[in-house]
């Protein structure tokens, strides 16, 4: 069992339940190798970690390989979770047939085509109906949660009591990027495995891995720099055209605290077109920015980081209010800008 196709399914990639090579990670892929051929299964396993890195991914070549190995007395030799892309076990999940793998997601109700905002309680009920009957193929039965930061408080009470009392053979993977918001009795109940960013040759083994996608080698070195290691913002990169822009906007920063109006105005141009993606990746370039700074200036004292930090504080406020407010876009560049400008002339 499964859910329809994801929401939030990029142009050029496979879906995770498709992929079979895992971008970095190889700790963590080891760590569930050794729990799961080594006796010492937990029942569910909370995988954290910034979005677009691989969560999801790994959690589904892990059931993958579960079901496809059942008895973990036989695969003591395996050094990895891999599993061969015709084994009919990976076919099912691919086609979304297995009947012991329950993948919960976002998805439209009978008759609708609105993708809800969160996991509705509804969709938890389902998780009852699949661990009361038994496994259809004599196994595992195994409950994917991709993300459990969906998940509304109805929900999330629903799948702290299956976690309370597991039923026998059972494993839960819950992918979240942001563990710490999740209730702490989930929480307490789960394994913890943290994924961490990939590295920039990550990033661009990944982007090389996805035959659809045809990134320049130029492009790609941009891309790997701007996409804060996580592979889903790389691809959202490539394909929305913003590598040339993220380019240009470190360019400007470059030369703070003088400015160029004619950068200015070609950046706030890009930004005039109510690209919301490509406002935020301005955002949180300048976060970076400011954010480098601070670090590398620590020991100058607070005298010198209190511009700095006011100008973090105008940015975050402001930028809200431009979003909220569907306001001009070109005016908060040039004042983002001055601000950054000011506060690096200002005198220590």
């Amino acid at each position: 069992m499964i859910d329809e196709e994801a929401a939030d399914r990029l142009d050029g990639a496979p879906h995770p339940r498709e992929r079979f090579q895992l971008i970095g990670h190889h700790k963590a892929e080891q760590t569930l190798l050794d729990a799961y051929r080594g006796g010492r299964m937990h029942h569910a396993w909370l995988i954290g970690g910034p979005e677009g890195i691989g969560k999801a991914t790994l959690a589904y070549r892990f059931a993958r390989f579960v079901l496809a190995n059942p008895d973990p007395n036989r695969i003591q030799a395996a050094t990895d979770l891999s599993v061969a892309t015709d084994n009919p076990v990976a076919a099912r999940i691919i086609a979304g047939a297995h009947p012991d793998l329950l993948a919960l997601r976002r998805i439209a109700e009978a008759g609708k085509d609105k993708i809800p905002q969160d996991i509705s309680v509804g969709a938890m009920r389902a998780i009852v109906r699949f661990f009361g009957s038994t496994a259809g193929e004599g196994g595992w039965r195994i409950c994917l949660v991709d993300s459990a930061d969906e998940m509304n408080r109805s929900s999330a009470n629903a799948l702290l009591k299956l976690l309370e009392e597991p039923p026998a053979r059972s494993l839960f993977l819950i992918v979240s990027h942001m563990p710490g918001r999740l209730l702490p009795t989930i929480r307490s109940r789960c394994r913890s495995l943290t994924l961490q960013t990939l590295s920039e040759a990550q990033i661009l083994e990944g982007l090389q891995s996805f035959e659809t996608v045809k990134v320049p080698a130029n492009e790609a070195a941009m891309i790997a720099r701007h996409c804060e290691g996580s592979l889903r913002q790389a691809l959202m990169l490539a394909n929305g055209g913003q590598a040339e822009f993220a380019d240009a906007l470190d360019a400007a920063l470059a030369r703070l605290p003088e400015t160029d109006p004619i950068m200015l105005h070609a950046l706030g141009d890009k930004l005039a077109r109510r690209d919301d993606a490509l406002f935020e990746l301005f955002v949180r370039s300048v976060n970076d920015h400011m954010h480098r700074r601070l670090v590398a200036e620590a020991s100058l004292g607070a005298r010198r980081l209190a511009p700095l930090s006011e100008v973090w504080e105008k940015v975050e406020g402001v930028s809200a209010q431009v979003k909220a407010f569907n306001l001009e876009r070109k005016p908060f560049v040039f004042q983002v800008f001055g601000w950054l400008a000011e506060a690096g002339r200002r005198p220590t």
